[in-house]
């Protein structure tokens, strides 16, 4: 190293001294090229092969692994605004008087849970859309994506993107354990707000959720996870993981009278609802009626509905699903495919850990439109709904409106006697908005036993105007007293 640093200054000391300017400078800019590849070649041998760049730490890795798997969620819906003087105009000029919906537009970051394209978010993200679009954070692909099950108690909706066939498996984030959380660790709140890549900023966490769950208590930040990582505008919906690269909350707000404070949805919340939403019901439209835990590598039966086709085929609480036809499965999305292949339905043998001993059940789903349809509606509150959507329902003219429209109602059943009428819209049934006749349906049936059932939506109703009689959209709640419970 000596003789190199003499060497150097002994060539400097003979530029330096050349009588012609020209020359003086090409050699200086020759000499200073050398002495830098010379200076580079040294640097390389002394990192070596094992060398580790410092900047890589626990952080950078954690983003690394993470950030591939962060999408950009964009919302589009069609809003129709009523007005003060939409009635009249109806009134008078229906059925010509249409008004055109207005597109409305949202932005807000998802991330990916499952290699096939499931990806999870919040419930407001996505609530009320009508097209939705995912941006992968890593390429900039873009992809249609459809609302597979949303619950606005919880804030967590779960998205699949429509996968092409030529494409690879995505990315996707492992789950943390429920209670994996450390006071003051180091996290990471990650998105993809305005699709123009992913954004990432570090905090520690401040703060578990406060509260145990209460039954029938609304969400609150007292069920949230508190940290001082900026969660940006457009962050909703995004990871906020730990050091492990693993998943455990869901950015949803930040705390706008304090300085520096955001709140996340927790891992044990969003696996809760994941347990609701990974079934053979909501993807496969197949009536399983059954629960399950997943951990890792474990699926552990949390519930068992009562004269399902789970109940007859004798699966029961705490059962620990190892098989599913003789192939392991290890998570939601894995025990819900294999419970679902293309082709006939059959039985299935489910291989379980009950008390220490390998047992095998065989449990045969049946389609839930058979069971859970318009005939059980009307068997047990007396009508007949459709959804708004439906063209017999649109002769009522609840425009852009959700929910079911009653178009018939039979005499003396319980709906009849509650003075329900045709063209009600009927939105929420016990405080739940369900999204189609199935969900309706389930609604009617698995209610508590001696509960009375509650209605609420829109009617119209006809008043004296001005120039006339005029109908006059009101809410309504209707309380029927508790109809018989039809056994399945």
């Amino acid at each position: 190293m000596q003789k190199m640093i003499r060497n150097y200054k002994l060539n400097l000391r003979r530029i330096i001294f050349c009588r012609s300017w020209r020359t003086k400078f090409s050699l200086l800019g020759c000499w200073f090229l050398l002495s830098q590849s010379a200076l580079f070649a040294q640097e390389s041998t002394r990192r070596g092969p094992d060398w580790v760049d410092p900047r890589r730490n626990a952080t950078v890795l954690a983003v690394e692994k993470v950030l591939p798997a962060v999408v950009n969620i964009r919302t589009q819906n069609m809003l129709t605004r009523e007005d003060l003087y939409f009635d009249i105009w109806r009134e008078f000029f229906d059925p010509y008087y249409r008004q055109n919906p207005q597109p409305r537009y949202s932005l807000g970051s998802g991330v990916i849970i499952h290699p096939d394209g499931y990806i999870l978010t919040n419930n407001h993200v996505v609530a009320q859309s009508d097209i939705i679009g995912a941006k992968l954070s890593e390429d900039g692909r873009e992809y249609r994506a459809k609302l597979i099950f949303a619950n606005s108690e919880t804030d967590v909706a779960l998205l699949k993107i429509d996968r092409r066939p030529e494409d690879p498996p995505f990315v996707s984030v492992a789950l943390a354990k429920n209670e994996d959380l450390l006071l003051g660790e180091t996290v990471l709140a990650l998105g993809n707000p305005f699709g123009l890549g992913g954004s990432v900023s570090e905090g520690i966490l401040s703060s578990k959720n406060r509260r145990p769950p209460v039954n029938d208590q609304p969400l609150s930040i007292q069920d949230w996870l508190q940290t001082d990582a900026a969660i940006n505008p457009g962050n909703s919906g995004g990871p906020l993981i730990n050091l492990n690269g693993e998943l455990i909350g869901l950015n949803v707000a930040v705390f706008r009278e304090g300085q520096g404070i955001g709140f996340a949805i927790p891992i044990r919340m969003v696996a809760e609802a994941l347990s609701e939403i990974v079934t053979p019901e909501k993807l496969a439209g197949l009536w399983f009626g059954a629960r399950f835990r997943g951990g890792k590598n474990t699926l552990e039966t949390l519930w068992v509905e009562p004269g399902s086709p789970a109940d007859r085929g004798g699966l029961k609480i705490g059962d620990i699903v190892l098989e599913v036809d003789s192939k392991p499965v290890r998570d939601l999305f894995e025990l819900t495919h294999a419970l679902t292949p293309e082709g006939e339905l059959k039985a299935h043998q489910l291989t379980l850990l009950r008390d220490a001993q390998v047992i095998e059940k065989n449990i045969r789903m049946i389609p839930e439109s058979e069971v859970f349809n318009e005939e059980l509606i009307r068997s047990v509150v007396g009508v007949t709904f459709k959804p708004n959507s439906d063209p017999e329902a649109g002769q009522w003219g609840w425009i852009g409106q959700s929910g079911f429209v009653i178009t018939e109602v039979f005499a003396d059943s319980p709906a009849d006697r509650a003075g329900l009428t045709r063209g009600i819209l009927v939105e929420k049934v016990d405080g739940q908005a369900p999204r189609n006749l199935i969900e309706l349906a389930k609604l009617l049936h698995f209610r508590s036993p001696g509960k009375d059932l509650i209605m609420e939506g829109k009617a119209r109703f006809r008043r004296r105007g001005l120039f006339g009689d005029v109908l006059e959209t009101r809410p309504i709640r209707v309380n029927i007293p508790a109809p018989h419970q039809q056994h399945l």
